[in-house]
């Protein structure tokens, strides 16, 4: 049993002692970044027994099953862990190879995609014999447990157990659509093992009463090289298949489309997917109740309980059991960034599109670049921080479809019904003269406000107004330089909300205008425009953020909890606000809006347009 086990083992030499410290170090609080996987050593013991059954995932069709892993460990410590490895055979492909540094055997030299404490079981102190339940979903390979004692920090392997597989690793999974550029226009975009070389990639989709149509899917990938830095590079690499993008066109308003994946084999078979089901969106400006959810940082979440450190994602499952509640009532999902805190361990991206499949295979599901998407030193990114783990944007830009112009500059407009969104990248340069500045006032001026009244403006980071702990100490209640350039442009367009994520709690303004009230009211709001609402809307998983001490005159509600917004249109003079909890979906805040074209039209504080007494 020693000598297979060993055989699995990836012995690589000459791995640098600055990529073992990164990793070590982590990045922020990702749960993968507390084991030092390098530091592993050869501690088999043929008297420890794992086994993992089912041996086949999948049978049904399923992307996730559940896994019984039998234990039995005579001398059991409370500081045993289980990790999940897939590839199951340590495979020397994953080292990266490095120049310098010492030589430890063995070297393992990829993270595990998500791991347990044994004694999570109440009865492994006792007996050593145990059970423990895993959530296993399809990521292309097979998959393996291996029991590690002494810790995350030095650890010793005991034994692995057998692998498990799913019957197709490659099958297409985990559908994502998105608007495209044109109204009636819907994009999908999955995950599969298939290359171009190997299956042509398309998606058949029909209406009642309409025919069955078929769209190809284009191909794209990424691989380590892509990369900015480690972990990405190093221990936290996996291959992360192939992500293929469809357009679905000249879709007719509201109406129901059933679509399944595809591909066609070399061998002249066809792979499918299940049926998934979408309601196309409205006609611009078309009067009808049009409903949105807005949230950031939500994270992923294990139900099986794995990966748990320093309470870091709690809110994730709940925010997400929510919304999948009230799907039925929703339109479109909007993610405002921060959205797997994977930060450089690419397995966990996987895991992030396998929890909202539910949500993103049957509302458009649109996101914006966080900090733990794209900073990166020295990559363009505004700030030199180190939160993607060396990630740079390139999975969140690869594996979602969003409509801008260039991928790599993550901003864009859409528009849904009565709704204008301009999506800003707080990641890269906003101010005034930017490339992105000039974006952003386009998207504000080019909006129709009277087919489409209700004008969103979204970032990741708070370049509005929080009263958020860090903020509070700077005395800027933003983000530096946040608002300075911005608030001119809210104010002369009129931006009827902005939303923000980063910060990890919830927050609502009054109407403001350079941090001054415009308006006392608190539950309803009516006639003229006279200033923009801000909302901090990033509790929607990660770790709750505290509020500074000071409370200003516009910080109306502050709630330190998780949760999400729904937004809903009735027509073009009514929109209602509501603020729910994600552990009951209760409604914590709420307000209306109600305004005619007139309104919008009239003149306010710096926002007047020209007039003449010519006659």
């Amino acid at each position: 049993m020693g000598r297979g086990i060993v055989v699995l083992l990836c012995l690589l030499a000459l791995f640098s002692s600055s990529l073992c410290l990164d990793h070590a170090n982590g990045r922020g609080d990702q749960a993968l970044a507390q084991i030092n996987i390098y530091e592993t050593s050869l501690a088999l013991d043929t008297s420890v027994k794992l086994h993992a059954s089912p041996q086949v995932l999948g049978s049904q069709g399923e992307d996730t099953e559940w896994v019984d892993l039998a234990i039995s460990n005579p001398k059991p410590s409370s500081d045993d862990w289980i990790g999940v490895f897939s590839p199951a055979k340590f495979d020397s492909g994953n080292c990266w190879p490095t120049t310098g540094g010492k030589e430890k055997t063995p070297y393992i030299c990829s993270s595990p995609i998500k791991y347990m404490y044994c004694n999570s079981h109440p009865d492994y102190m006792k007996s050593g014999n145990v059970i423990l339940k895993f959530q296993i979903i399809n990521q292309r390979a097979d998959i393996s447990f291996a029991l590690f004692s002494s810790g995350v920090q030095e650890p010793h392997l005991l034994g692995v157990s057998n692998p498990v597989a799913f019957v197709n690793p490659k099958a297409p999974l985990y559908p994502r659509l998105a608007l495209g550029k044109n109204w009636d226009e819907m994009t999908v975009t999955w995950t599969s093992g298939y290359n171009i070389d190997e299956a042509v990639p398309f998606i058949e989709w029909s209406a009642k009463g309409l025919p069955a149509r078929r769209s190809p899917a284009g191909t794209l990938t990424f691989n380590r090289n892509s990369m900015c830095g480690n972990p990405a590079r190093g221990v936290g690499w996996r291959d992360p298949g192939f992500f293929h993008t469809s357009f679905l066109k000249e879709l007719w308003p509201n109406r129901e489309y059933t679509y399944r994946l595809g591909h066609d084999l070399v061998n002249g078979s066809t792979i499918w997917s299940k049926n998934y089901t979408f309601v196309s969106s409205p006609y611009p400006g078309q009067d009808s109740k049009q409903r949105v959810i807005i949230f950031g940082d939500m994270g992923k979440g294990e139900r099986d309980g794995s990966n748990e450190y320093n309470d870091y994602q709690p809110g994730s499952l709940n925010t997400t059991d929510q919304v999948i509640k009230d799907l039925k009532d929703i339109d479109i999902v909007f993610h405002i960034g921060d959205l797997t805190y994977s930060n450089g361990y690419l397995s966990q991206w996987d895991q992030f599109t396998a929890q909202v499949e539910p949500i993103a295979s049957t509302v458009p599901y649109m996101i914006a670049s966080g900090n733990h998407e794209r900073d990166w030193p020295d990559t363009g990114s505004f700030y030199a921080g180190t939160d993607s783990g060396g990630e740079c944007g390139v999975p969140a830009e690869t594996m979602f479809y969003f409509p801008a112009e260039n991928r790599a500059k993550f901003w864009y407009r859409t528009d849904y019904g009565m709704f204008r969104f301009c999506v800003a990248d707080s990641e890269h340069d906003w101010r005034e003269g930017t490339e992105q500045y000039k974006f952003i006032e386009n998207c504000l001026a080019t909006v129709d406000r009277k087919t489409q009244p209700w004008l969103i403006f979204i970032a990741h980071r708070v370049l509005g107004y929080s009263t958020n702990d860090w903020y509070g100490k700077e005395g800027t209640f933003e983000e530096p330089m946040g608002r300075e350039s911005l608030q001119k442009l809210w104010q002369k367009y009129k931006v009827d909300l902005a939303f923000y994520g980063h910060v990890h709690n919830y927050e609502r303004t009054c109407p403001i205008y350079e941090s001054q009230c415009v308006n006392n009211d608190k539950d309803h709001y009516s006639g003229t425009f006279k200033g923009t609402i801000h909302v901090v809307v990033g509790g929607a998983g990660s770790h709750l953020s505290p509020f500074s001490s000071l409370v200003p005159k516009w910080s109306l509600v502050r709630d330190y909890d998780f949760g999400f917004v729904k937004l809903t249109a009735s027509d073009h003079s009514s929109l209602l606000f509501e603020y729910k909890k994600s552990s009951t979906g209760q409604v914590y805040d709420s307000f209306n809006i109600s305004r005619d074209y007139r309104d919008v039209l009239a003149c306010t504080h710096d926002s007047c347009e020209p007039t003449t007494s010519a006659s």
